[in-house]
C-alpha cells in the first residue's frame, strides 16, 4: 500500500470538484494501484482506503465514473460512520460524499450492539438507511444456530439524525421460532438514551394484588424534563404511577406519584405523592425541599414504594463558607404507626442556625459563636400530647491545643451558653424560663508508636478527658436529647446528650484508650475501650444508654480487616457487673465474586425509650456472580426476640450481549393490625441493543464448532 503522492491529487480532481469547497481538504484515498482509464474513469486496486469528514471506507477496489458522478466499490466492504455506525457489503453503488447510493448483501451494526443483515441497504439525504428483508439481532450469531432471539422484516428504516428506528412488517422470534408479529414499530437506536416510547415492561405478583403487568411508557419534554407513565393492571387493581424530573440551570426536581382503585379498600381512591427539589441560590446558599403525602398508612408498602414508618415534608437551606455556616429547617412529620405519637415526634419541626469561626490573636486558639432558633409545634394530638415548645440560645465555645516535649496533646475548651425557652399547652412546664450554661473540659493524650518486628505498626493512644458543665436557671422539657446512646464518636465529648435541652452537671472524667495496627500483609485493625466516671447523678439518660449512674457502661468498640477481604466491626457496652447490654456487630466478605455481610443487633427493654420489649435481630445480604451471566442475591431480616422472620429476598439475573433477565421474590412479614404480610414476586426482561442506558460491555457467548 502506498500513500497518495502529489502527483496523484491531480488525478483525483474529478472527485473533488464534485465535494463541497469545505471539505476538500478532508478527502484522502490510499491503494496499492491507482489509474486513469481512456474514458476518464479513476480506478482504485488493492487495499483501498478512503476517509472523508470522519467516515472511512476499506474495499478491494473502487472505480469512480465522473460521467455519472457515481463510485462504483468492489467487496468486501467495510464502511464506518462517524457515529460509530458499521457497514459491511458485497458491493455498493454510492455518491461522491459516501452518504447517498445502494449496499448489496449487506449487514449494518449500530453503537457495537445491534447488527442487521439485509439483502440491501439504501442511503439517502446522508441520513436516512433503508434496510430490505432484514433480520436484526444483538445476540452472537453462530453458523446453523438461530440466535437467542431476533426481529425479521420486510423493511427497516434508520434515521440517523433523530437515532430511531422504523420497522415494517416485523416478526420476532426466540430461537427461530415466531412469537408474535407487529405490522409497525418504532424504537430508538442503541446510541438514544432518551426516546419517546415504552420502557421494559415488568410482571409482579403479589399476595395482595395479584398477577400484574407494569408498562412504563417514557415521553422526553425537550432536552431538561421527561415524564414516564406507568399503568398498572392486575385482577385486584388498577393504578397509574407518574414521574417527572426536570433539570434547570440551577438545580433539579422530581417528582412521584399514583392514584389506585384497588380492592384492598374497595370505594377508595387511594395513592402517594413525593417531590424532591435541590437549587443553588445566590451568595452560596443552597435550597432543598421534600414533600410526602400518602393516602393511608398502609399503601406505600401494598404497593412496594417504600418501607419508612412516617413521611417528611422539608424545607432546608444551607451556605458553608470558611468562616461561617448558615443553616435552616423546617419540617413536618406525618406517621404511619400507631405507635407513632405526638410525644415523641412533634409534627412540625423548625430551627435556623448562624455560626462563626475566628482565631483571636490575643489568646490563640479557635473561637466559635453563634444563634440558634429552634421550635416544635404540636398542632393537633395523636396518643400524646398538644405542647408547643420554643427556643432561642445563643452559644460560644474556645478550644485550643498544646503539644508537650514528652509528646503528650492537651485540649482545651471552654465555653458558654445562654438560653430562654418558652412552652404553652403542657400544665406541668408551661411559661417562660432562661438558663445559663458554662462548661469546660481538658483532653491529654499521649499516642505511643512502635514497628513490629512483622513490619506493621502499632499506635496505642490512651486518652484521659476531664470535664466540668453547670445549669443555672430553669429546666426545660426534654423535646431533643431522649435518644443518647454511649459510642466511639461520644466517649470523650463534653456533652453526651444528643440534643440541647439537657446538659450534664458537675465533674466527670472519660478515660480510655485506643489501639491501632496496620501490617504491611494487608490486614489492619482498631480497638477502643472507655468509660466515664461522675461525683453526681445524671439526670434524663435511660438504662439502657450506657450513660446513666455514677460511672458509666464500658464501652468496647472496634475493627479489623483481613487481606482476604474478610472485615468485622462491632460495639459493645458491659456494665460494671460484666453484663452485656447494647450490643451490635457486623461481618461481611468481599471477594471478586461474593459479597456478603451479617449483622446482629441487641438493645434491651427499656420504657424511657418506649420499648417494652428487648430486640435481637440479625440480617444478612448477599451477593453472588455464579459465572459471567449468572448472579444471585439474598437478603434477609430475622427478629430473634420474637423468634420470627421480617422480611426475606432472593433476585437470581441472567445477563449476556443480547439479554437480561431478573427474576426477584421478597417476603414482608408484618404483625400489624393496618399493614399486612405479602409476598412480592417480580420478573422484568430486557433485549440488550433497544435498552436505554446499557452499555453493551456485558459478556459475548462464544460460538462453538
Amino acid at each position: 500500500m502506498m500513500r497518495l503522492l502529489r502527483a496523484f491529487f491531480t488525478a483525483l480532481l474529478p472527485i473533488l470538484a464534485a465535494l463541497p469547497l469545505a471539505a476538500q481538504n478532508a478527502a484522502t484515498l490510499l491503494a496499492d494501484q491507482i489509474s486513469v482509464t481512456s474514458t476518464g474513469a479513476l480506478e482504485a486496486r488493492g487495499n483501498v482506503e478512503a476517509f472523508f469528514e470522519g467516515t472511512r471506507l476499506s474495499a478491494s477496489g473502487i472505480v469512480y465514473d465522473l460521467g455519472t458522478d457515481r463510485i462504483i466499490i468492489e467487496g468486501p466492504i467495510l464502511i464506518r460512520l462517524e457515529d460509530g455506525t458499521v457497514f459491511t457489503a458485497d458491493q455498493a453503488d454510492l455518491g461522491p460524499r459516501l452518504e447517498n447510493g445502494l449496499l448489496l448483501g449487506a449487514r449494518m451494526v449500530l453503537d457495537r450492539q445491534l447488527q442487521f443483515a439485509a439483502n440491501q441497504i439504501e442511503r439517502s439525504e446522508g441520513r436516512y438507511t433503508e434496510l430490505k428483508s432484514v433480520v436484526a439481532t444483538s445476540c452472537q450469531v453462530c453458523s446453523g444456530v438461530a440466535p437467542l432471539w431476533e426481529i425479521r422484516a420486510a423493511n427497516v428504516t434508520h434515521d440517523q439524525t433523530e437515532r430511531l428506528l422504523y420497522f415494517s412488517d416485523a416478526v420476532f422470534r426466540i430461537r427461530g421460532i415466531p412469537v408474535f408479529w407487529l405490522p409497525l414499530m418504532r424504537m430508538p437506536d442503541p446510541t438514544l438514551k432518551r426516546a419517546t416510547g415504552f420502557l421494559i415492561p415488568s410482571l409482579r405478583s403479589t399476595d395482595l394484588l395479584g398477577v400484574g403487568l407494569k408498562t412504563p411508557y417514557f415521553i422526553p419534554i425537550g432536552d431538561n424534563r421527561d415524564l414516564t407513565i406507568t399503568p398498572y393492571i392486575s385482577p385486584l387493581t388498577t393504578t397509574i404511577e407518574a414521574r417527572y424530573r426536570q433539570a434547570f440551570r440551577t438545580g433539579k426536581i422530581e417528582v412521584n406519584g399514583a392514584l389506585t382503585q384497588d380492592e384492598l379498600r374497595p370505594g377508595q381512591t387511594r395513592g402517594y405523592f413525593f417531590t424532591t427539589g435541590q437549587f443553588d441560590l445566590p451568595r452560596d446558599y443552597l435550597l432543598r425541599f421534600g414533600i410526602q403525602a400518602a393516602s393511608d398508612e398502609g399503601y406505600l408498602l401494598d404497593y412496594g414504594h417504600s418501607a419508612v414508618d412516617r413521611l417528611g415534608n422539608f424545607v432546608h437551606f444551607s451556605r458553608f463558607r470558611e468562616d461561617f455556616i448558615t443553616l435552616g429547617r423546617l419540617t413536618a412529620y406525618q406517621g404511619l404507626l400507631p405507635d407513632i405519637t405526638t410525644e415523641s415526634t412533634p409534627p412540625v419541626l423548625g430551627n435556623a442556625r448562624f455560626e462563626r469561626r475566628l482565631r483571636p490573636e490575643l489568646v490563640g486558639g479557635l473561637l466559635r459563636y453563634g444563634a440558634e432558633i429552634e421550635g416544635h409545634i404540636r398542632p393537633f394530638e395523636t396518643g400524646g400530647t398538644s405542647r408547643d415548645v420554643a427556643r432561642i440560645g445563643l452559644t460560644g465555645m474556645w478550644q485550643d491545643s498544646y503539644l508537650f516535649g514528652a509528646g503528650v496533646i492537651a485540649e482545651a475548651d471552654a465555653g458558654l451558653t445562654l438560653d430562654a425557652y418558652n412552652t404553652v399547652d403542657d400544665p406541668a412546664n408551661e411559661g417562660f424560663l432562661a438558663r445559663v450554661q458554662p462548661k469546660a473540659m481538658l483532653t491529654l493524650r499521649w499516642p505511643l508508636i512502635r514497628n513490629a518486628a512483622s513490619g506493621g505498626t502499632d499506635v496505642l493512644e490512651p486518652v484521659a478527658a476531664i470535664a466540668w458543665s453547670e445549669s443555672f436557671g430553669g429546666i426545660p422539657v426534654n423535646e431533643d436529647g431522649t435518644r443518647s446512646e454511649l459510642d466511639s464518636g461520644n466517649l470523650f465529648a463534653l456533652s453526651h446528650f444528643a440534643g440541647q435541652d439537657r446538659i450534664e452537671t458537675g465533674p466527670r472524667l472519660a478515660f480510655g484508650g485506643t489501639w491501632t495496627h496496620s501490617d504491611p500483609n494487608g490486614w489492619s485493625g482498631r480497638l477502643t475501650v472507655g468509660q466515664i466516671r461522675r461525683l453526681e447523678y445524671p439526670a434524663d439518660f435511660t438504662a439502657t444508654s450506657g450513660l446513666s449512674g455514677l460511672s458509666s457502661n464500658w464501652l468496647i468498640a472496634g475493627q479489623i480487616a483481613l487481606q482476604l477481604g474478610l472485615t468485622f466491626d462491632g460495639r459493645a457496652l458491659l456494665s460494671e457487673d460484666g453484663i452485656f447490654g447494647t450490643s451490635e456487630g457486623r461481618i461481611g466478605w468481599r471477594s471478586r465474586k461474593l459479597d456478603v455481610s451479617a449483622g446482629y443487633v441487641w438493645l434491651d427493654a427499656d420504657l424511657g425509650e418506649d420499648r417494652p420489649d428487648e430486640i435481637a435481630e440479625w440480617a444478612f445480604d448477599m451477593g453472588y456472580q455464579i459465572n459471567d451471566v449468572w448472579s444471585l442475591d439474598l437478603n434477609g431480616r430475622y427478629d430473634l426476640a420474637a423468634d420470627r422472620p421480617a422480611t426475606a429476598g432472593a433476585t437470581i439475573g441472567w445477563d449476556n450481549e443480547c439479554v437480561s433477565v431478573e427474576l426477584s421474590a421478597s417476603r414482608r412479614y408484618v404483625y400489624s393490625t393496618t399493614v399486612s404480610s405479602s409476598t412480592d414476586l417480580s420478573l422484568e426482561i430486557g433485549l440488550n441493543g433497544f435498552s436505554a442506558g446499557r452499555s453493551g460491555t456485558t459478556t459475548s457467548r462464544a460460538c462453538t464448532n
